[in-house]
């Protein structure tokens, strides 16, 4: 009877020390995107930088790992910040984004010494001016651009619509006009160019090359209109990832060859130069390294259903009902086996939303086997909750069959700690 190994080692093993439900990361496949992503991100006629999304997941395990292939961070509040400042990140290599940073947040940041502000809205640039100003700490800005690029995706996760809440769109010259000159006028906040996002789960390579060539249009109109030119650039994140065997994303590697390739082209065709260009995978980098390990308990026909209930669900991985995010899974102990029954895998939390897989073909399911969900890497422990009071998960990282704890389990005690 063949046993599934993340990392070389067995999910019954892994189960048996750590519990269950377990995330398990696969570091070695980590640090292969990695090293993919900085190697295809690579030009001869400007900078990069390759920036990890730590919304994806974050901590600072993962931080340190990251930080060791020369891995930069984005974060997006002051919870992210501290974890990459505990890990020992560079800081200088830190990009903080976010439509709404608190003035202690960005208090936080520049006393840090962060390398860069991605300012959402005038607003936010102004505040970020002055707080600079009264601390005297220096810091770089990057203006966020809606560039307006409609990518094939779920709309809660598409940032770039006409009415997203993210940055300023690309055509509206007076707000953007607004920013580059309050941050111009400022001692301490230099203006280094600009950022856009276009959307998450993105897996062509036209809707980025598409965004590249319209974002360097903009420069080239801004390069016409005010002088500006060799301005840094980020492309931002999005790359999509293979939850379904139907699902056919470009590797991460290829994905940022065609993009260095691109901006060579655009850069080029439309005489404007950038000094770097910066992209952001997050998803991309641990989404497939990701899995969770669950035990299957009780099981039930209702109705044309057959429910197999796991001890974990929307408390650990609320993407299928939020996004109808969509999953594959195995039966650790029988993933040899043919499949011989339908299944609706739902978890143990009092909604009747929480299903974390509709409908699976698996072997005859028993108490106790281990069902584990591929590919949830990323927004699985990052938007985990404590709904009912479940406890999140415990982490480990595997490699080389050996494992290591780096997030222990939540207990009850954990849960309620904050009371007073």
């Amino acid at each position: 009877m063949e046993n599934l190994q993340i990392g070389g080692v067995s999910c019954r093993k892994l189960a048996d020390e750590f519990g269950t439900p377990l995330n398990v990361y696969d570091e070695n496949r980590i640090k292969y995107q990695a090293r993919s992503a900085v190697s295809g991100f690579s030009s001869q006629q400007f900078d990069t930088e390759v920036v990890y999304a730590s919304k994806a997941f974050s901590s600072a395990a993962l931080f340190r790992m990251l930080g060791e292939e020369g891995i930069g961070f984005d974060v997006v509040s002051g919870g992210e910040l501290y974890g990459v400042m505990k890990a020992g990140g560079d800081m200088s290599k830190v990009y903080f984004h976010g439509n709404n940073k608190s003035d202690e947040e960005i208090s936080m940041a520049l006393e840090a010494g962060v390398g860069y502000f991605v300012v959402d809205n005038v607003m936010e640039a102004g505040r970020l001016v002055e707080i600079a100003e009264k601390k005297q700490r220096e810091t770089r800005a990057l203006l966020r651009i809606n560039p307006g690029i409609s990518a094939h995706t779920h709309e809660y996760i598409m940032t770039a619509a006409p009415d997203s809440k993210f940055g300023i769109h690309i055509r509206d010259r007076k707000h953007i006009e607004e920013v580059i000159q309050k941050l111009s006028r400022s001692r301490y906040v230099k203006h280094s160019g600009f950022h856009s996002h276009i959307g998450s789960q993105i897996v062509e390579a036209e809707s980025f090359e598409k965004a590249l060539e319209t974002m360097i249009g903009f420069l080239a109109e801004l390069k016409a209109d005010l002088g500006l030119d060799n301005m840094e650039l980020s492309i931002g994140g999005g790359f999509g990832i293979r939850y379904l065997d139907t699902d056919k994303p470009v590797e991460l590697g290829d994905m940022c060859a065609r993009m260095i390739a691109a901006a060579e082209r655009f850069t080029a065709e439309k005489n404007v130069s950038i000094s770097k260009l910066i992209t952001e995978p997050g998803r991309s980098m641990v989404g497939e390294a990701g899995y969770t390990v669950y035990t299957v308990g009780d099981m039930k026909t209702s109705g044309d259903k057959n429910y197999l209930f796991v001890d974990g669900g929307m408390s650990d991985n609320i993407r299928p009902a939020l996004y109808d995010a969509e999953y594959t899974a195995v039966l650790a102990d029988k993933a040899d086996q043919t499949p011989e029954m339908t299944y609706c895998v739902a978890g143990k939390n009092c909604e009747s939303g929480d299903v974390l897989i509709k409908q699976i073909r698996l072997p005859k399911a028993e108490s106790g086997d281990l069902l584990v969900m591929k590919a949830t890497g990323a927004y699985g422990y990052s938007m985990a909750s404590n709904y009912n009071r479940l406890g999140r998960p415990a982490v480990v990282f595997a490699a080389d069959g050996n494992s290591r704890l780096i997030i222990r389990r939540e207990t009850y005690e954990d849960q309620y700690k904050l009371e007073v």
